[in-house]
């Protein structure tokens, strides 16, 4: 019975419903992510689709620097401040978000032209972060401040549904310039139309929703002491984030310039299978989070409910792993074809890495329960710090399985300061 009235509440039901389209948005995402990859490998060849995975590792260093007053600032902000000052809460977050993400895209352009202009960056490459990039100015600017918002309420369902559409609207756009036969540098900019079209879509939900002002009007407003605060809080949280993106992406960033473009392709599109099934398996622990982590005072509780955690989410991704592994070969022929053949050995590797991640993922929990922010900051540093080193030498010698080798060490380093900060802070 207690356990009907807490689902009767509005609130714990508020949440679960939102929780349901989250998955379905992720899911969503996941397997259109996985059928325009295959898509466009097939497309592109190795070679092209090496550089098109390149275009996309820089997008995806480059997208954190726009992640400025982050949610864990926004959302509080926007809950402890009277309804009436919405406007000026968003409006100032918009304002900064705007402008880091504008230089953000100048000096990408200025980077693109500089490099492919000194002969550093493939022209191709180039052509195709030039349209990507675009995405900066509409994710953090538009898209972050509303999501927000909407996360405030605990009602992300208008962002959702508009993510997943807009996702396969994508999907079908992505084939229909491939039977077009169109260049590949134009497909970026169907990223950066993406972006838009869900930025226009929300700020038409919010100019149309009970807290929009009369006549369709945004209502949105700077306060200069607020964009100053905005600026400056969460900065460590911010670097934080910058060095755990950089640690996730430095093994393409590396073997660029040790592999061919070819090789590269073979090696990122086994990564990328690899890093959905990651990301698809933390969810079930990762939802599991608020119940028995966040809302438990009781160390003892707490401390059980870590060791089942970890337990789990270790099972979860053995058993996972050993079902890809087996039908490695299965999956990357019908995805990508048989001009990635050489995939199928590197991602039968790269699935073993998803223990280590997820171990390291239920370890952060209790770094983000107590907002550890330097721990979280020492933590991916050290993590790239040690990928780095053993990157230059595994590289050299074991090619791209170097490249694995240099992201097990750097998660087995960030789990072990989890471990660290676990028994400091949950000791009796």
């Amino acid at each position: 019975m207690p356990a009907l009235k807490r689902f009767a509440n509005p609130d714990v039901t508020r949440a679960v419903a939102n929780l349901v389209w989250l998955g379905l948005e992720r899911l969503t995402q996941i397997g259109v992510a996985i059928a325009i990859s295959g898509v466009l490998a097939r497309y592109f060849g190795p070679d092209v689709f090496g550089k098109w995975q390149y275009a996309n590792t820089l997008l995806l260093v480059l997208s954190p620097i726009t992640w400025v007053c982050g949610a864990e600032i926004l959302v509080p902000t926007i809950v402890h401040r009277p309804p009436e000052q919405l406007g000026t809460v968003l409006g100032s977050a918009f304002a900064l978000r705007l402008s880091v993400s504008v230089a953000a895209l100048l000096l990408t352009w200025a980077g693109i032209v500089a490099a492919t202009s000194a002969g550093f960056a493939d022209p191709l490459v180039g052509a195709m972060l030039a349209g990507l990039a675009v995405t900066m100015l509409f994710r953090e600017p538009l898209v972050g401040v509303i999501n927000a918002w909407l996360q405030s309420m605990t009602y992300s369902k208008p962002q959702l549904i508009t993510s997943m559409t807009t996702a396969i609207a994508k999907a079908i756009l992505v084939w229909l310039l491939v039977r077009a036969a169109a260049a590949p540098a134009r497909f970026g900019w169907l990223w950066a139309l993406e972006s838009a079209v869900i930025g226009v879509v929300l700020i038409v939900y919010y100019m149309r929703s009970d807290v929009g002002k009369p006549g369709g009007k945004l209502g949105w407003r700077l306060d200069r002491a607020l964009f100053r605060h905005f600026a400056t809080a969460g900065t460590v949280f911010w670097l934080g984030l910058i060095c755990m993106y950089l640690f996730l992406k430095l093994d393409r960033l590396m073997l660029e310039r040790a592999i061919s473009f070819a090789d590269l392709g073979r090696y990122s599109a086994a990564q990328q299978l690899n890093e959905n099934w990651i990301t698809l398996a933390l969810m079930l622990a990762q939802t599991l989070a608020p119940a028995f982590v966040y809302r438990i005072r009781d160390l003892a509780q707490l401390r059980r409910n870590m060791w089942r955690l970890t337990a789990m989410t270790a099972a979860l991704m053995i058993a996972g792993a050993c079902v890809l592994d087996l039908l490695a070969g299965f999956i990357i022929r019908r995805v990508f074809g048989p001009n990635f053949e050489e995939a199928v050995d590197i991602f039968r590797w790269a699935v073993w890495l998803s223990v280590p991640a997820g171990i390291e993922a239920i370890g952060n929990l209790i770094v983000l329960k107590y907002q550890a922010k330097f721990v979280l900051l020492s933590k991916w540093l050290l993590a790239l710090a040690v990928a780095c080193v053993v990157n230059l030498f595994a590289i050299a010698h074991m090619g791209a399985y170097g490249a694995l080798v240099g992201l097990a060490a750097g998660y087995l380093a960030a789990a072990s300061v989890n471990f660290y900060y676990i028994r400091f802070k949950l000791r009796s």
